[in-house]
């Protein structure tokens, strides 16, 4: 059942699986993708697992709150280092992930997030590094400018604006996801029609993707925060990634002590169905790590 939590000042829309009583996931998604993102059969692979699952639209996205009356994003002043179109950055979006933790009652939670929202789980890790028990970044990167940028192919993808009606809408993300997907994998298109035209009935909002693509442009570089992060960390990417280089992964997982680097061949900017089993036991092995750790003393244990 789809609920609206006051978080950080604003409202986000979110959905829960499995017992609250449970160890809870918090599931971050990437850049305008709703949280319909994390489709719910990987969610209950996760609560068959053990876990409480949290997944939610990121402001500015399907039915949370749009950040309106601030500048017009200008993506390409942004992508020059001219950030003053931005209305907020990833440190505020992590400051939403935490004011919704605040609302469910959970003082920490294992925290994945894909894309943009692997960028926020780490903010998140950052700026409150008690809310987190574990982290999994997910084709992401630091935020450096050296690493993690995207190929020409994939710049449409990041700069195109969807057709306004139902179908069009539809068949643009089908065809994004045929340039930015897994060429490891056969796409399944009809899915993927199906998750666009329930999105668009949530609701498609274009300028709040590019506030959000403007605020990863303007929150900089996480690699010396990061290196101060003491959490059980998992890094995966997929080799053939054309959004975020795989650069990025590999300069994340280099930050981070003592965090896991998981490369899989063939895997692009997607989280295809047959790699499910993969990431949810990537998950419940860094989140067992954190556990074990924990009983033996916390970060005392893990400095040692």
């Amino acid at each position: 059942m789809e609920l609206t939590a006051p978080a950080n000042g604003i409202e986000l829309a979110y959905e829960e699986f499995g017992d609250p009583a449970d160890p809870t996931v918090l599931l971050i998604m990437g850049l305008g993708v709703q949280m319909l993102g994390w489709d719910a059969g990987f969610c209950e692979l996760l609560t068959e697992r053990g876990f409480h699952v949290v997944r939610f639209d990121n402001r500015d996205v399907g039915r949370s709150t749009k950040i309106e009356g601030g500048p017009r994003p200008d993506i390409f002043a942004a992508a020059g280092g001219d950030v003053s179109s931005a209305s907020y950055t990833l440190d505020e979006m992590a400051g939403d992930c935490a004011g919704l933790l605040d609302h469910l009652g959970v003082e920490a939670a294992h925290v994945t997030g894909a894309s943009q929202g692997g960028m926020i789980a780490q903010a998140l890790a950052i700026r409150r590094p008690q809310r987190v028990l574990s982290l999994v970044s997910i084709m992401s990167t630091t935020g450096a400018s050296a690493v993690g940028q995207p190929h020409p192919e994939a710049l449409p993808a990041l700069m195109a604006r969807p057709p306004a009606d139902r179908d069009g809408f539809a068949e643009f993300v089908v065809g994004t996801w045929r340039v930015i997907g897994s060429p490891g994998v056969v796409a399944d298109d009809e899915a993927l029609r199906a998750r666009a035209r329930a999105s668009y009935d949530r609701g498609i909002h274009p300028d709040g993707t590019a506030r959000q693509l403007v605020a990863i442009l303007a929150s900089g570089d996480r690699t010396e925060a990061l290196r101060r992060l003491d959490v059980p960390t998992v890094v995966i990417h997929g080799t053939d990634d054309p959004l975020i280089d795989v650069s990025g992964g590999k300069a994340t997982a280099a930050a981070i002590p003592g965090a896991r680097l998981e490369l899989i061949p063939g895997m692009g900017h997607d989280l295809p169905r047959e790699l499910w089993p993969r990431f949810v036991e990537l998950i419940v092995e860094n989140a067992a790590r954190a556990r074990s750790l924990d009983a033996l003393g916390g970060s005392t244990a893990k400095a040692g």
